[in-house]
Order: C-alpha cells, then sequence, then structure tokens
C-alpha cells in the first residue's frame, strides 16, 4: 500500500516537472530573452505554485538562460580560438554571400537530441542540417561538409563561439576553403537572428505541432518540414517567395542587420527592449524583417 502510494506521488511530480519544462521551452522559444525572473512570473501567471529557486533549476536542467541560444549549445571552449563579428551594417546582396549556422535542441519523450543547420541569409534556404543525442563536433562538421559538397564555399560564415563551432576540425574546413570566419559577440543572440528565427519556426511548426515520438519519427518529420520550407513555404521577408526560388535566380531576397545597441542598456537590466530596439532588421527592399 505504502509502495503503491509512493508510486503515484512519484508520478504525479514527474508529470508536475515534464509539463514545466515543456512550458519553459516554449516559452523560451517565443521570448529567449526571459532569464529565471520572468520565467517563474509566467508560471505564476499559468496557475503553477513555483519559487524562482525552483525555476532556476528547472533552466539548469534545459541549459537555458536568458539570451542563450538553447541548452548547452553555446557552451565555449577556453583554449579554442573565437574571431569577431563581422556582419553589422553589411549588405546582403547575394546567394552564398553569407552562411551560419547554430544548434537548438528538441524535446522527445525520453529526452533531447541535438539539430544543427546552415543557412543563406540571402535567400533564407536551409542548405544542411544534422540530428544528434550528444553534442561533439562531429555532427557540425558533417553538415558543413554537405553543404560544402552541394552548395559550393560562402564568403563569410558566421556562428557562435560555441565550442562546436571553434573546433579546429571545425574551423579548419573553411579556412582551407579561403572562408572569412565571423562569430556573434557574447551575450548578442540577435547577431545570428536568421537562425535564431528559424529554430522558432521549426518548433511551433513542426515539433511542437507533431511531438514526434522517437529519434526515427523526427528524423522522417524534419526531413518533410525541410523540404517543405525551403520549396513551398511562402516567406513574408522574400515576398512571398520561397527560399529554393530566390537561391535559384538570385532575386529578392537580402538583409541587413543595423548595429542600434545602446551600450547603457547593455549594463542594465533591460533584456527585452534590448531585444526589440537593438537590432533592426531590414530587407533589401527596405522593409522590416518580422518573418521568415
Amino acid at each position: 500500500m505504502v509502495y503503491e502510494q509512493k508510486k503515484r506521488l512519484l508520478k504525479a511530480v514527474d508529470e508536475d516537472e515534464g509539463l514545466l519544462l515543456r512550458l519553459l521551452d516554449e516559452e523560451y522559444t517565443r521570448h529567449p530573452f526571459y532569464g529565471s525572473r520572468r520565467m517563474t512570473e509566467y508560471l505564476r501567471g499559468c496557475g503553477h505554485v513555483v519559487n524562482r529557486k525552483r525555476v532556476q533549476r528547472l533552466m539548469r536542467t534545459l541549459g537555458l538562460a536568458g539570451m542563450a541560444p538553447g541548452p548547452n549549445t553555446s557552451k565555449p571552449h577556453p583554449q579554442h580560438k573565437t574571431y569577431p563579428y563581422l556582419l553589422r551594417d553589411v549588405d546582403i546582396i547575394r546567394p552564398n554571400q553569407v552562411w551560419s549556422t547554430d544548434i537548438t535542441y528538441i524535446r522527445l519523450p525520453r529526452g533531447f537530441v541535438y539539430l544543427v543547420a546552415i543557412i543563406d541569409w540571402y535567400s533564407r534556404k536551409v542548405l544542411s542540417w544534422r540530428l544528434s543525442n550528444t553534442m561533439d563536433a562531429g555532427f557540425c562538421v558533417d553538415c558543413l561538409e554537405e553543404a560544402i559538397k552541394t552548395y559550393g564555399t560562402p564568403e563569410i560564415f558566421n556562428s557562435d563561439q560555441g565550442s562546436q563551432f571553434t573546433s579546429d576540425t571545425f574551423t579548419g574546413v573553411l579556412i582551407e576553403r579561403g572562408v572569412t570566419i565571423s562569430m556573434d559577440g557574447r551575450g548578442r543572440a540577435l547577431d545570428n537572428i536568421f537562425v535564431e528565427r528559424l529554430w522558432r519556426t521549426v518548433k511551433y511548426e513542426e515539433a511542437y505541432l507533431k511531438q514526434h515520438g522517437s529519434l526515427q519519427e523526427l528524423l522522417m518529420g524534419l526531413t518533410r518540414y525541410f523540404m517543405f520550407y525551403n520549396e513551398e513555404r511562402l516567406h513574408q521577408s522574400l515576398d512571398y517567395k520561397t527560399p529554393e526560388v530566390v537561391y535559384r535566380t538570385a532575386a529578392g531576397g537580402g538583409a541587413k542587420i543595423v548595429d542600434k545597441f545602446n551600450e547603457a542598456r547593455e549594463s542594465s537590466d533591460s533584456a527585452q527592449k534590448n531585444w526589440d530596439s537593438a537590432i533592426q532588421l531590414e530587407c533589401e527592399q527596405g522593409s522590416i524583417l518580422t518573418h521568415l
């Protein structure tokens, strides 16, 4: 009797923890600038009795922190070389001018898997992607080599300062081919805004919607989704063309990241305002980029 009561209690605790983790994950996808204070208030607003200490523990479980790309996806390596960010105020006017990459996580019933993708900034086309259940650099290198084999080399390649992208094996592929390397500034998630918005789109249109039950289901689902994303999904920022058409024709794409970062705000507790006003994305046509 006591054993059954304990079993039911543990099950209830597990279900409650799972629900809170799901809510944190989804809210972080919407608002990656939220820290533990705002997340605590968000969960309380959803009717959950939580304190900040518990929320901090749950966020550590996911590896989340305000303005970070995802769970342990940007952990730097102290011995790896990093490179300056080169893309503020640069006009993106052609395909293969700038590629960028990032890693995110996707929930499965029994844990997380990691997704890396490479995107062309001009057209927003996803050039290659890989899934892995570990965070070693190998699957990122494989993704990069596939993109180069299929599409050639970019002029500039941008990433964050995560150890996978600063590793000699990854940067060596770029250096060998004469590609200029650019890396996001620390704490500046918007330096790689196109991939950040890709993750939001993938999660809401595929991962959250489909709730894949296994790695194999997720692999098949993402294969279908990225084909749809590149070849069928009409993008507002591309004047309702597809990334595939824009990439192939070299017409109708482009963007520019204009840095309006306020140094005073950078040192204050105003992450949400910084997100809204620090960087304005302007399409080549002059309109503000609001959607992928």
